[in-house]
């Protein structure tokens, strides 16, 4: 198996709840129906959208940002759904909150701001989508 599909493997099965960063409360959006799909297969889903914060997204309350989510949930894994060049903060809170994986969603490629995870110790997936994976594996 090689190294990445095995760090999928490792995240689906170790994870059980996701930040979706850039998560839309419209339905037609690919960030809502991976997110729906992930919930449907057991995982908390956790909206972090700064537009949508304080609304009910998938059942689940948004909030603004990395931080504010994690003060009230422990996140496993933080998935993004937002343009590369909006990734370096995002990885910022993520390693203030010292989420063990950072997952960037199909078409989403930033590399210094995955080398800048990694030193952090924080596991990353650059240009897949987690569902997709998620259905690979099972």
């Amino acid at each position: 198996m090689p190294m990445e599909q095995s760090l999928i493997a490792e995240i689906l099965s170790q994870s059980k709840t996701i930040a979706v960063v850039g998560l839309s409360s419209k339905t037609s959006r690919p960030s809502h129906g991976v997110a729906a799909y992930m919930q449907a297969h057991g995982y908390r889903i956790i909206p972090v959208n700064p537009r949508e914060a304080g609304n009910v997204i998938l059942g689940e309350h948004c909030y603004p940002d990395l931080i504010a989510a994690a003060a009230e949930h422990r996140i496993d894994i933080v998935d993004c759904f937002r343009n590369a060049a909006d990734i370096p903060p995002i990885v910022e809170e993520a390693i203030q909150i010292a989420a063990p994986y950072l997952w960037m969603q199909s078409g989403i490629v930033n590399a210094e701001a995955a080398v800048r995870a990694e030193a952090a110790g924080i596991k990353v997936v650059m240009n897949r989508c987690i569902k997709i994976e998620h259905l690979y594996q099972h």
